[in-house]
């Protein structure tokens, strides 16, 4: 039977997924919105923005894969950094700060999953 702790772990390991997975997907999909955002928070458009668009929902659908499968720490330091900043890009481009508000769980739930696997020590710890 799993712990508590466990099943905490694995519900934001689940989490993390479909957060990751979605924006991912979304990307790839060269969602308008996050085009306007990459704009906005980067300076960059047109086709650069779109293959720096898709780069990035590649990396974060294999984010969503390692955060369900081997969620190693420097993949939730990512996740967390990652997640803080594509937030952060709602206010800076023009969108209420409530859509920063919002989408706290965006970098909290991997820096949840990281609390309870543990802050690394050494650059060793970043892998496991």
């Amino acid at each position: 039977m799993m712990n508590n702790t466990k099943k905490a772990e694995w519900a934001l390991r689940i989490g993390m997924f479909g957060t990751f997975l979605g924006h991912g997907i979304f990307a790839i999909q060269l969602k308008p919105r996050f085009l306007e955002m990459l704009t906005a928070f980067i300076g960059i458009s047109g086709a650069l923005a779109n293959k720096l668009m898709i780069l990035i929902g590649a990396i974060d659908v294999i984010v969503a894969l390692f955060a369900l499968f081997f969620p190693i720490r420097i993949v939730l330091i990512y996740g967390t950094i990652w997640g803080f900043l594509t937030a952060l890009a709602r206010p800076i481009a023009n969108d209420p700060i409530w859509d920063f508000i919002e989408r706290w769980s965006n970098w909290a739930v991997p820096l949840a999953l990281l609390y309870i696997r543990g802050f690394p020590k050494n650059l060793k710890d970043l892998f496991k």
